[in-house]
């Protein structure tokens, strides 16, 4: 499995938990159970291959960062979000924007140029053109506000 199906696989738990106010650590542990897990390659190839220990310790940490600093993350995203209050961003789009801005934050060791562009895709196939046009822009400033950090 890559990264980059890990990272579909977090951010489809990312709106479960969202959706369902859930602890990650037991939506993960229902999630991953192997009859609830198995059973979801008949609705998606994203889930054809089980995670390998590193995958999996990749999507537990992106969880467990996007529950932890969930106030933190919604402020950065409701501070770059000028046309939108974050209650009426799409839930899908939501879950892709915490899980992108948590990367930019917490994990140093992924570029930033590759969360953005991997955001993008994910949220292309839930969202409209539109919503996608604001995830990069907003994740875009997001970065550079980073970046004029000291």
């Amino acid at each position: 499995m890559t990264r980059t199906i890990a990272r579909q696989i977090a951010v489809r738990i990312c709106y479960s938990a969202d959706f369902l106010k859930e602890d990650p650590d037991i939506l993960l542990n229902d999630f991953f159970s192997p009859d609830h897990y198995s059973s979801l390659s008949d609705s998606d190839a994203v889930y054809n291959e089980s995670p390998d220990d590193i995958q999996m310790e990749y999507i537990t940490n992106l969880l467990r960062n996007v529950y932890l600093h969930a106030e933190e993350i919604d402020d950065r995203i409701a501070s770059f979000s000028e046309k939108r209050k974050l209650e009426r961003i799409p839930r899908t789009a939501l879950a892709v924007l915490r899980c992108a801005v948590c990367e930019l934050l917490y994990f140093e060791d992924i570029p930033a140029s590759v969360t953005i562009n991997e955001a993008v895709e994910i949220a292309k196939t839930f969202d409209s053109p539109e919503t996608v046009a604001f995830i990069n822009g907003l994740l875009g400033s997001v970065y550079r506000s980073l970046s004029e950090l000291p």
